[in-house]
């Protein structure tokens, strides 16, 4: 009867080590480099600031147009501030005034 004896491989024991390094090695570089890394996350922080400005714009935006909201209810309709808004939102003038305007062109209501 033969009885084959091994000789022990030095990569025998490196085996675990190596295959772990390298998956520590993928993850590693994907969370610098991936989707979701370092330079994705600076992207994602400017784009927050840039969209917190938006947000700050819309809210002035929104309470402009509150206030001129606010001038058209009933309790507190001014009959002035109603004609202007009405004339400047349609671009229409009566035949008998004259209007010297720097912007739009104004049409005649007939």
């Amino acid at each position: 009867m033969f009885t084959r004896h091994r000789r022990v491989s030095p990569f025998r024991r490196l085996w675990l080590p190596l295959i772990t390094a390298s998956v520590l090695g993928y993850f590693a570089y994907h969370a610098h480099h991936g989707s979701y890394g370092l330079p994705a996350l600076e992207r994602m922080e400017q784009e927050i600031a840039e969209l917190k400005e938006r947000l700050d714009e819309l809210r002035q935006e929104r309470a402009a147009l509150e206030r001129k909201v606010s001038y058209l209810k009933p309790d507190s309709l001014d009959a002035d501030v109603l004609d202007m808004e009405a004339r400047a939102s349609l671009n229409l003038l009566r035949p008998d005034e004259v209007v010297i305007s720097f912007g739009a062109v104004q049409q005649r209501v007939q």
